[in-house]
């Protein structure tokens, strides 16, 4: 039991290495692209063990996007993206992650998470007057084709409303002809 543990806590210590090399306070892209490069190096000589095998493989995988850019204003792990989303939608998205990020914001577009979010940056109620600016606001034209988009596909899926959806789009077609 103890010889397990103490490979463990190696195993541990190498991915904790891994981890630091991913952390922006641990020093420039520059040296923390290097230093990772480095352990994948030094990971992939051991082929002896498979947890060597496979540590190399993840990190091989992830290379071409750990390092494009900085990254502070990006979540850094699933809680702090759970955060991000939480916002906007809270209701449309739980902490387990197998539910969508949102389909009403992915559907509607990203002008819906400005209204959703506004009780963040005005606090107490909005009056008429606040609210008059935004009487004939319209999402963006590329916003509305994709809503139309997904009403189309929406009707296509049914076996119930795909049949009028065929004639609706062959009617339109002959219309433009």
């Amino acid at each position: 039991m103890q010889e397990l543990q103490d490979e463990l806590r190696s195993q541990v210590e190498k991915i904790q290495a891994v981890a630091d090399t991913l952390d922006p306070a641990q020093g420039s892209l520059d040296d923390r692209r290097r230093k990772f490069e480095e352990l994948r190096q030094s990971f992939s000589e051991q082929q002896d063990d498979s947890f060597f095998q496979h540590l190399t493989r993840v990190m091989t995988s992830f290379l071409a996007g750990l390092f494009l850019g900085p990254a502070e204003e990006l979540p850094r792990d699933n809680l702090d993206l759970e955060r991000w989303f939480r916002q906007p939608k809270g209701h449309e998205r739980r902490i387990h992650g197998r539910r969508h990020a949102g389909v009403r914001l992915v559907h509607e577009g990203p002008t819906l998470a400005c209204a959703l979010d506004a009780h963040l940056h005005h606090l107490g109620p909005f009056n008429a007057a606040e609210l008059a600016a935004y009487r004939s606001a319209q999402p963006p034209p590329s916003q509305q084709a994709a809503r139309l988009r997904h009403g189309i596909m929406r009707k296509a899926r049914s076996s119930k409303r795909r049949a009028a959806l065929l004639a609706e789009l062959e009617q339109r077609y002959l219309n433009l002809c």
